[in-house]
């Protein structure tokens, strides 16, 4: 989410709780006056992710009262970044929040930079006194959302368009082949990568593609409504992401994973103006309602909603339970046992696919 580029290492993901354990726990001085930045890699209007995050600036707008700043489609380097700063500082803004993972050097430097600021960076790992990381689980509605493709298609074959071949799409799509497979064990997920976050004709084309491979129905980690548009084009159906969509595609829309960062925007920001904010990382799921799976359309099969009820409350019940063994690789290896769970770590840095899915994880 946002976003994790494809040159990540995984070691560098696996040391992020590392970093975070060691970062210091001192309080930054209260901030009366707050005014909040956001920086992001694409445009408000994408229909996804970073529309996501503006309507969470939205919200904090109109529950805190503060004035908000943004600059869009910011490119992930960190000159680009640090001009974005210097822009927004200049306008006394002293709390940023920088939504693409490939800011986080920029971010880093910004940060020694500007030791006043309050900087919150999303989906990275570096952390100091006056910067903090934070994500959310998307892998939790994800499951769910299989489970709505698992029942509705008839030919057994869920296409997928993915972004680019990194741990953070890896296990969304591995967490979705799961949720799918635990109500329909015939399914398998074809998964495409298109190698960018956001090109409406790329994804749309990677779509058709899989549609000719006897997909019914499609899901994406990509940030345009392109693959649900193909899909509700040749009658099929259609699993959003980032946003609830509906109204893009709705004769193929069933539901959609989705962000809802506004309460955690409110949270951090009011720790700021009172004095409590700290460092850290914060990897939230739908216990916290930072990620939560939108509401089903008419579109979704019967019993649906029962099946994903009954799923949550198994997820929500103990950690990581998406990942519930046990789980083999497309090998047939045992990753998971039974009654064992995927660890944080395994999780952040996932570059193997599970059986079902059609593919290549690189």
């Amino acid at each position: 989410m946002k976003k994790i580029i494809a040159l990540v290492m995984s070691l560098a993901l696996i040391l992020s709780f590392a970093v975070v354990g060691n970062a210091s726990t001192s309080q930054m001085p209260a901030k009366s006056n707050v005014k909040v930045g956001f920086i992001y890699v694409g445009p408000i209007g994408d229909g996804g992710y970073t529309q996501a995050h503006n309507d969470g600036r939205l919200y904090l707008e109109k529950t805190l009262g503060v004035k908000t700043v943004y600059i869009e489609n910011v490119a992930e380097d960190t000159v680009a970044v640090g001009k974005a700063v210097d822009n927004m500082v200049a306008q006394g803004v002293n709390v940023i929040f920088g939504t693409s993972f490939g800011f986080m050097d920029g971010m880093v430097k910004a940060a020694k930079k500007y030791p006043n600021v309050v900087f919150m960076h999303c989906s990275g790992y570096k952390t100091s006194e006056n910067l903090g990381v934070y994500f959310g689980r998307m892998e939790q509605p994800r499951y769910l959302s299989g489970i709505a493709a698992g029942l509705k298609t008839k030919t057994n074959v869920i296409g997928y368009v993915a972004a680019f071949p990194i741990p953070e799409c890896i296990r969304e799509i591995n967490a979705f082949t799961l949720g799918a497979q635990s109500v329909n064990p015939k399914v398998t997920v074809k998964v495409t990568w298109t190698h960018t976050w956001y090109d409406p004709a790329k994804e749309k084309e990677a779509a058709k593609a899989l549609l000719d491979q006897n997909a019914d129905v499609l899901a994406q980690h990509q940030d345009t409504a392109g693959p649900m548009q193909a899909a509700e084009e040749r009658g099929k159906f259609a699993i959003g992401f980032d946003l609830d969509a509906r109204t893009k595609a709705p004769k193929a829309y069933i539901t959609a994973p989705v962000w809802d960062w506004g309460p955690y925007y409110v949270t951090v920001v009011k720790a700021v103006k009172a004095g409590t904010w700290k460092t850290g990382n914060y990897w939230g799921g739908m216990q916290d309602n930072i990620v939560k799976l939108a509401p089903l359309t008419t579109n979704a099969a019967p019993g649906t909603a029962a099946a994903i009820a009954t799923a949550q409350k198994r997820i929500l019940s103990a950690p990581n339970m998406e990942f519930a063994g046990p789980i083999y690789d497309q090998a047939g290896k045992l990753k998971v046992a039974k009654g064992k769970t995927l660890s944080d770590a395994d999780q952040l840095s996932m570059a193997w696919f599970v059986k079902g899915v059609i593919g290549e994880p690189k």
